[in-house]
């Protein structure tokens, strides 16, 4: 029983590595998205930097949402 416990932690030990460097990376990107947002000019590239935000932002409130699962069932 105690091994099936230390892998179990290794495990979300290693899930909880892997959602932190996506969380950064996505708020890297939303960084980023937002900077094209403001800087683009043409009518058709505002469309497109608006659908690009939305798409990280969605990602990032669902990585943030999967860090709150983890940390309420460790």
């Amino acid at each position: 029983m105690r091994m099936k416990t230390t892998e179990q932690s290794r495990a979300t030990d290693s899930r909880r590595q892997q959602l932190l460097e996506d969380i950064k990376q996505t708020k890297f990107a939303l960084d980023c998205a937002y900077s094209h947002f403001e800087n683009v000019v043409d009518p058709d590239l505002v469309d497109s930097s608006i659908y690009e935000l939305k798409a990280v932002q969605m990602r990032y409130r669902f990585l943030l949402r999967q860090a709150e699962l983890l940390d309420s069932i460790t």
